[in-house]
């Protein structure tokens, strides 16, 4: 099925357009820039949100604004149900989601492309390119990466991440129950690749973009470390 593109006005930044994309494999909100785009970035939205998530269009209206496109997507499990969290049974899916997201975008520019998300979306995102290596992006951008259950430290997400080969921006709560920032820290040092954190003082697991300069924070990584260690910063 051909894409199938329609025009929206919910940006609040000047200077970007927003078009809505849908296929069989790739649900999506783009937000592109005036001009020639300085990279391309998937976002992937948590366990319980969507693609409409609060801290996805900030980051964003954000990021779009300095010049990246920016692509907010729908996993498979949401667009299968309206409502409800992922099934451990369909993260494959989700991934290939993913993947499919990546292959369209990438298609369209000459330029890097960066994959990541929003907790579960990050996490899936981080797993796909552990997976698949630098073939499918170029750098990860993880917001919230939920390292362990909130109470569980011992039982940590991390089994994938020495395969990870591609720069890693971290953006991370410092009070998010998800994982300390000492254990985020830690966590980051398995990947086999440049790693920063961007840690924000007092906010949780939402990162709190309408309080807090989330966005901006983030861009500014954006701009500095994963554009820098893609010889474009």
């Amino acid at each position: 099925m051909a894409a199938v593109t329609a025009e929206s006005a919910e940006s609040e930044k000047p200077g970007t357009t927003i078009t809505i994309v849908e296929t069989d494999d790739v649900a999506a909100d783009v937000h592109r820039p005036d001009g020639t785009p300085r990279a391309t970035i998937v976002l992937a939205h948590g366990a319980g949100g969507n693609r409409s998530a609060v801290i996805l269009r900030a980051l964003a209206d954000e990021l779009s604004s300095r010049g990246y496109v920016v692509a907010r997507i729908d996993l498979p499990y949401r667009r299968r149900r309206p409502k409800g969290p992922p099934s451990p049974s369909t993260s494959p899916a989700d991934r290939d989601g993913i993947r499919a997201a990546c292959a369209m975008f990438r298609a369209e520019s000459d330029g890097p492309l960066f994959v990541g998300g929003h907790s579960y979306g990050g996490r899936q995102a981080s797993m796909a390119v552990a997976e698949d290596g630098p073939a499918l992006a170029d750098g990860l951008l993880l917001s919230s990466y939920p390292l362990h259950p909130p109470g569980k430290p011992d039982r940590l997400r991390t089994e994938h991440l020495p395969s990870i080969a591609v720069p890693t921006l971290v953006v991370h709560g410092s009070t998010d129950p998800f994982g300390t920032t000492e254990e985020m820290a830690e966590a980051i040092g398995l990947i086999d690749g440049p790693t920063r954190i961007v840690e924000l003082e007092k906010v949780g697991h939402d990162l709190n973009p309408k309080k807090k300069p989330t966005a901006a924070l983030t861009a500014d990584a954006v701009d500095e470390f994963l554009m820098g260690e893609a010889g474009l910063g």
